[in-house]
């Protein structure tokens, strides 16, 4: 497990209590292999685009891959807070590899900013959730967003297929509640591995409950298996997905088999469709255009733009933070996570945050768009 260290450089800002500060220590955990490395790689990527200072500060970044593992991932985190004493984690990029992390970091009183999508990660905020903080938004505006769309489509019964993880099941479970108030009938759920090559037997189960539409609940490249099966079982019905596939990968290996479908995302991905009203576009494009301009038209990734969100997130908490002590303290950590929990109206490229004590999420419905697959591309519907 090789680590890439990066001592961003730049000129020392003026004290604090007219002392030299410490240099800011932030800990990465992306997975970079395994079934998550479409998600880890993109945001590693932009990591490495992130600015030498915040705040003012020095930066110093300890990037780590957990290869999508959740025992890599734990000994990841122990090292960071144990070994390289980091002043935040950001990561892991899973929800899986999140949670294993979890205990770990509150433990150490270090605040973590998690690049995963499960609502376990947060919610309720207490005991070690306390030092968690999510950016995806919660499943309840994905999936309200794509209820909608089924009800216009008169769908009434939908099935689920989904991963056999925290990330699976938190979809599923908010689909399970919400559905029913829409007149629509949850008819099967069928779960898999990431690891699993084939979900015949998944496929053929729900087919025979004759939903309306499917709607699976997958992140990276495997995400792309049901639609495959879907496709050659010749269902034609609408597939929906959640933002946990939404990278040019899932487009490479879906083909063909996932032109059509539908998925709720975060408003970077489409960028240039949105509305000149919306609050997003202009930071979405600077976005678009920082990463694109490094790593090629079409590269961008809504997994990369968490990693700047992030960014965005420190550069708004360290200043607050280091008004009440130094990086590399207890007292600057505990300083750190009160400022993340304060932010209020917060704009990034992915969404407007307000925080709470409640809430350590606060995007609104603004973080989540409906697209659709046309040509091999990312269209907007909604």
């Amino acid at each position: 497990m090789k680590a890439i260290l990066v001592t961003a450089l730049g000129a020392l800002a003026l004290t604090w209590a007219a002392h030299a500060r410490a240099d800011i220590h932030i800990g990465v955990i992306v997975s970079t292999t395994g079934p998550g490395a479409s998600l880890g790689i993109p945001e590693q990527n932009t990591v490495k685009l992130w600015p030498a200072e915040i705040g003012g500060q020095k930066v110093v970044l300890t990037i780590l891959n957990d290869e999508s593992d959740t025992t890599v991932a734990a000994k990841n985190a122990t090292r960071l807070v144990a070994e390289n004493k980091v002043d935040v984690i950001v990561g892991p990029s899973l929800t899986p590899t999140s949670l294993s992390a979890l205990e770990l970091v509150a433990q150490a009183r270090t605040p973590m900013i998690s690049l995963a999508g499960g609502g376990a990660i947060i919610d309720p905020p207490d005991g070690p959730r306390r030092w968690a903080f999510r950016m995806a938004p919660p499943e309840s505006i994905a999936v309200t967003l794509a209820l909608d769309h089924m009800v216009a489509q008169h769908v009434k019964k939908v099935g689920v297929i989904a991963l056999a993880t925290s990330f699976g099941e938190g979809y599923t479970k908010t689909l399970e509640r919400l559905a029913p108030a829409r007149g629509i009938a949850v008819v099967g759920v069928e779960r898999y591995n990431q690891n699993d090559t084939t979900v015949t037997a998944q496929t053929l189960r729900l087919l025979g409950a004759q939903p309306d539409a499917i709607y699976v609940m997958s992140s990276g490249t495997p995400g792309a298996l049901p639609q495959i099966e879907l496709a050659q079982r010749g269902f034609k019905g609408p597939v929906y997905q959640t933002q946990g596939v939404a990278n040019a990968d899932y487009l490479r290996i879906g083909g063909k088999s996932v032109e059509g479908g539908y998925m709720t995302v975060g408003p970077v991905l489409v960028a240039e469709q949105l509305p000149d009203s919306s609050v997003l576009k202009k930071p979405a494009l600077g976005y678009v255009a920082r990463y694109e301009g490094a790593h090629g038209p079409g590269s961008r990734s809504l997994f990369g733009a968490s990693t700047w969100t992030a960014l965005e997130w420190l550069q708004h908490a360290v200043p607050q933070a280091l008004k009440k002590a130094q990086p590399g303290t207890p007292e600057f950590r505990t300083a750190l996570r009160d400022a993340l929990e304060g932010m209020k109206d917060v704009v990034t490229p992915e969404a407007v945050y307000t925080m709470s004590a409640t809430n350590h999420n606060g995007a609104d419905q603004r973080s989540q768009v409906l697209v659709r697959v046309v040509d091999g591309a990312w269209k907007l519907v909604r």
